[in-house]
């Protein structure tokens, strides 16, 4: 039990998108697990610096949330498994769907992702620049956690690579015999399971809670398992195009991308804002650091 919760810690990442003009849109589409909730203190922190004028958007990843009972859903498995809806490439494509149906085309966007967010991100702008108008409409990408490359790899992926690859059926079952549990009991263990981090942010529990659901949680590892196989070399054509507007922020214990990518991309763009955490910021910083990770995040937004 206690080996599925920090396979669910391991895997907090996150994409967003943010978005303004005169006024500012901060749109969150979460990374894996995609679920919104993990971002409350961070999004609040962002709607709350910028003195509450602007709305913040979120949207969770394909299927790794369960809908509300009121929402009438249509489920086709042949076209899951034709267009792979849940794996990376159908959540890239969910994100362009997103901005394509949902956002106005006078607005201007400013990216945020964190982790696998940052893949998503560069791959955005590499299949529909027309729809970001990268010269006018994306005026700045933040890239926090950058997991961009050699995901397998790093020491995390070294570890979680055959688990989420070979195994992570064996973990469907206790995952249903959890999800089976009353509410209460339920958080009750994702409690205990999160009792070791020091100043844990308690507005993730719910979104914890919601991911023992065998079916949240098959995709939320079946996409990773695709990420380890997919992100190997990083984008240096897309990142070099648009390097003036990217702000890479890599984490000096980061095990998913570790001090080395930091400096092997450093030394490959010099000219980049390319930074490095000082301030012993986790990879995972929606578990105790959301609000610090979105002042910076601020911070760097009004410097600009």
């Amino acid at each position: 039990m206690s080996f599925i919760f920090s396979l669910y810690r391991s895997l907090y990442t996150s994409f967003f998108i943010c978005q303004y003009v005169t006024l500012i849109y901060f749109h969150l589409s979460t990374g894996n697990p995609g679920v919104v909730g993990f971002y409350k203190t961070y999004m609040w922190t962002l709607y709350q610096t910028f003195i509450r004028r602007y709305p913040v958007w979120a949207v969770s990843h394909a299927g790794h949330c369960m809908p509300p009972e009121t929402y009438d859903m249509i489920e086709d498995a042949s076209v899951t498994e034709k267009e792979d809806v849940f794996g990376l490439n159908g959540q890239i494509e969910h994100k362009l769907a997103f901005l394509r149906k949902h956002v106005p085309r006078d607005t201007n966007l400013l990216l945020i992702g964190h982790s696998i967010g940052c893949y998503i991100i560069l791959e955005m702008m590499k299949r529909d620049p027309e729809l970001l108008e990268l010269d006018k409409k994306a005026v700045k990408a933040v890239m926090l956690f950058p997991t961009i490359e050699r995901m397998a790899c790093s020491p995390q992926g070294k570890v979680m690579t055959p688990v989420l690859c070979r195994l992570r059926y064996a973990f469907y079952l206790p995952i249903f015999l959890l999800s089976l549990f009353p509410e209460r009991l339920k958080v009750s263990i994702v409690r205990l399971a999160l009792r070791n981090f020091y100043a844990v942010d308690t507005s993730i529990i719910p979104a914890t809670v919601s991911l023992i659901n065998v079916e949240c949680a098959a995709n939320g590892m079946y996409m990773v398992s695709q990420e380890m196989r997919l992100v190997v070399e990083r984008d240096n054509a897309t990142v070099r195009q648009h390097l003036s507007k990217l702000i890479f922020y890599y984490g000096a214990t980061d095990h998913w991308c570790p001090v080395q990518y930091y400096r092997d991309i450093r030394k490959d763009f010099p000219e980049g804002d390319i930074r490095l955490c000082e301030r012993g910021i986790r990879h995972a910083f929606v578990l105790d650091a959301g609000e610090e990770m979105a002042n910076m995040t601020a911070e760097w937004i009004f410097d600009d």
